[in-house]
């Protein structure tokens, strides 16, 4: 579309993650497999944590929030990504490109939020056990549910906002494979430090002072363990926080490496980006089912009366 003496962008190419034809089949066969693995592992999550009663704990209730969002979070990213990977013409609209920015950053916001109601209901758990069910009744793990959700969605409106306010015009080559705030600042064609101002003080906010409110949480989660006298019980106390603290490790380490030193986009931009997006909902499902004896516990008995109903 031209507009006065330039052109504003109607779409954008995505470069995706390489320019080697000879790889794009085998990408497309390891990403699928990868989507599919998620979709599997976090629909499994929310089945079996729904459906049986031994899991219907706040624990599980925000388990079944973070498969929720997981699903989705690949969802808005994997399916374009693999339709590039088979297609000449590896484009997406211009609104195609904000929508899914602004999904992807409403979720990715939410995640860490979600992430820290999981540290707090840890905390109260092991720090102060005798008023387990009175700290967390459902009511209020919905709350924080919903403020979690909250977070990721007021984070998003004010990127995208910002983001929409740039003019495009005429570059429109995007060095990756969805569009990220980052990548679009690099397209601009007007000063976008305020933008990457308002980036880091909202990845400072969504990030960075959740990520240290989890920290000083399992200092204290730590320090509780510690007290246990019996070995039995502080192997079982580290446990019940072990796959959390995986997750949050994977999840905010390389959301930190892009958001916190936004800037031209490399390879290691994209392969962080690639982890937190795709890989990390992948392996949070079997992070929570390898290490948890609940979960696995819960899914033979489901699988068991399944069985015996189809037989029936």
């Amino acid at each position: 579309m031209v507009t006065g003496n330039f052109t504003t962008v109607v779409e954008f190419i995505l470069l995706g993650l390489t320019s080697r034809q000879d790889l794009q089949i085998l990408l497309f066969i390891v990403f699928l497999t990868c989507y599919i693995v998620s979709l599997i592992g976090n629909i499994v999550i929310i089945w079996i944590s729904s459906t049986n009663p031994r899991l219907h704990t706040p624990m599980y209730f925000f388990l079944r929030n973070l498969s929720f969002l997981d699903i989705w979070y690949t969802s808005c990213v994997v399916p374009k990504m693999l339709n590039n990977f088979l297609s000449v013409k590896k484009t997406i609209t211009y609104i195609g490109c904000v929508t899914q920015m602004f999904i992807h950053i409403t979720l990715g916001g939410t995640e860490c939020y979600l992430l820290l109601s999981m540290a707090y209901d840890r905390y109260v758990a092991i720090c102060n056990p005798l008023h387990y069910s009175n700290i967390m009744h459902p009511t209020f793990c919905i709350r924080m549910a919903a403020a979690s959700w909250f977070a990721g969605i007021v984070d998003s409106v004010v990127n995208t906002v910002y983001t929409l306010q740039l003019p495009f015009c005429g570059a429109n080559v995007v060095d990756h494979f969805f569009c990220e705030v980052p990548t679009l600042l690099e397209l601009a064609c007007a000063d976008t430090s305020l933008n990457k101002t308002v980036l880091f003080f909202w990845a400072i906010v969504i990030a960075v002072i959740p990520f240290f409110v989890i920290l000083i949480t399992y200092v204290n989660i730590i320090s509780s363990i510690m007290k246990i006298r019996t070995t039995t019980g502080r192997r079982k106390a580290f446990s019940t926080c072990a796959s959390h603290v995986i997750v949050v490790a994977l999840f905010y380490g390389t959301v930190f490496f892009i958001y916190l030193r936004p800037g031209k986009i490399h390879v290691s931009n994209k392969m962080a980006t690639l982890f937190y997006s795709v890989i990390t909902p992948m392996l949070n499902p079997l992070i929570y089912t390898l290490r948890n004896k609940d979960v696995k516990l819960a899914l033979i008995e489901t699988t068991r009366k399944k069985i015996v109903l189809w037989h029936k």
